[in-house]
């Protein structure tokens, strides 16, 4: 079984595709997956492998810990593009976010000023307005939107609760009045007997008429990089990507592909 990526709070830097030179911070625990999806796709193996036994970090270790790690790379005269909130599940949901962002920020102002702080998240706790108070702060929230069919959205992501839908997604999205960046994965293949493909002809009507409700600030679309938990997954290739970011733009959407 393909089990989590990340085996400490703080980790990295590494460079990310999307964001460059990136000091990652898991809010999920270090042993085991907590998240409110269950993507075919995710590098961090699916929930199955359980919560683990460490439980999510504290306020307190996440910010000693960021300490500690900043102060040796500046000391060490290394450079730094952003911060970003990732790991072995969904960051919003860890029960300090809002107050681990304010702590982040000032301590990303002290050590890197010119550094960014991003969050990756799956939009599910978007409409929460702690978390959204939170996410309004940060440089660069990057919110995930993978299908706005009801069908393919739950094939792709799984989400853990039944009333999850990407209806709902999209309504939460929108109260961010374009201050957000929505991440869209590009994909088809089988899994468990079902077929699904977000490439479609319907499906990507469906995902600009989201995008035009939501009015991001910019759509970034990308494709499988790694192993992924779910086989048969293929992998869209840069040319098909650029077909399909010419499509959004040609509606007035700004649009990055990363291949």
């Amino acid at each position: 079984m393909q089990t989590v990526l990340f085996h400490s709070t703080i980790y990295g830097p590494i460079h990310s595709r999307r964001l460059g030179m990136s000091l990652g911070i898991n809010l999920m625990p270090n042993d085991g997956k907590i998240c409110s999806f269950d993507c075919l796709y995710c590098e961090a193996g699916f929930n199955a492998q359980g919560p683990g036994k460490d439980g999510v970090p504290s306020r307190d270790a996440v910010k000693k810990q960021l300490r500690a790690k900043l102060e040796e790379m500046k000391q060490q005269g290394q450079t730094l593009d952003v911060i970003t909130f990732s790991g072995n599940g969904e960051p919003t949901i860890h029960p300090e976010f809002k107050k681990i962002v304010e702590d982040v920020l000032r301590l990303r102002t002290e050590y890197f000023p010119n550094a960014k702080v991003s969050v990756l998240s799956n939009s599910t706790m978007a409409g929460k307005p702690q978390v959204m108070q939170a996410l309004l702060k940060v440089d660069n929230n990057i919110l995930k939107l993978d299908s706005a069919l009801p069908r393919t959205f739950r094939l792709l992501n799984r989400p853990v609760s039944p009333n999850c839908l990407p209806d709902g997604v999209i309504a939460d999205l929108k109260r961010y009045n374009g201050q957000c960046v929505v991440q869209t994965i590009m994909t088809r293949g089988e899994y468990d007997g079902e077929h699904y493909d977000n490439t479609t002809d319907e499906e990507l009507d469906a995902l600009l008429s989201a995008y035009l409700q939501i009015k991001p600030r910019e759509v970034m679309l990308y494709s499988i990089d790694r192993k992924t938990p779910a086989e048969n997954m293929v992998k869209v290739d840069k040319e098909e990507l650029e077909r399909i970011a010419q499509r959004f733009r040609d509606a007035g959407i700004k649009v990055q592909v990363n291949a």
